[in-house]
């Protein structure tokens, strides 16, 4: 396979894995057939084996949810290490981070707003009062301007 078929296939997990972290933080799926089913709705032609390896490369796991059902979810204490899997999944899928006074708008991938929104709170941005994300928009909340120009620096350090 040459660099670029490889490199195209990087970028296909990585959006892929984009999704189905958005796909579980915003709906309760409670098997791989219902993860299957989401992502080919999503236009992803996906195999069984491929969820399989997927969840386990994201480090998913199964918990019981206020309906009383087990659901997929990404569970992380505070003190974690963000993964260099995250890292990756956060550089191809951003495509601008910018600063508007106190805010910070970060420009995705269509689709992969929520995706993002949950990884930045994962990164526990100091100051960071909340995200708000749209389909291919977040937008970061800042009590100053300071503060938000730090998180554009932090966070464009991450797509270098």
């Amino acid at each position: 396979m040459g660099d670029i078929a490889i490199k195209e296939k990087e970028m296909a997990r990585s959006a892929r894995q984009s999704k189905i972290l958005e796909i579980i933080s915003t709906k309760e799926i409670e098997t791989q057939d219902e993860l299957a089913r989401e992502l080919k709705n999503a236009n992803f032609e996906i195999t069984q084996a491929t969820i399989s390896r997927d969840i386990k490369e994201l480090g998913l796991t199964k918990i019981l949810s206020s309906s009383g059902k087990y659901k997929y979810c990404f569970v992380g204490s505070d003190e974690q290490v963000i993964s260099n899997k995250y890292i990756t999944i956060f550089k191809e899928s951003v495509i601008s981070v910018k600063l508007a006074l106190n805010l910070v708008v970060v420009k995705t991938m269509k689709g992969l707003g929520g995706a993002i929104a949950s990884f930045v709170d994962k990164l526990n941005i100091s100051e960071l009062l909340g995200a708000v994300n749209g389909d291919d928009t977040v937008m970061l909340i800042f009590p100053t301007t300071t503060f938000a120009s730090q998180a554009v620096v932090t966070l464009n350090d991450m797509l270098i």
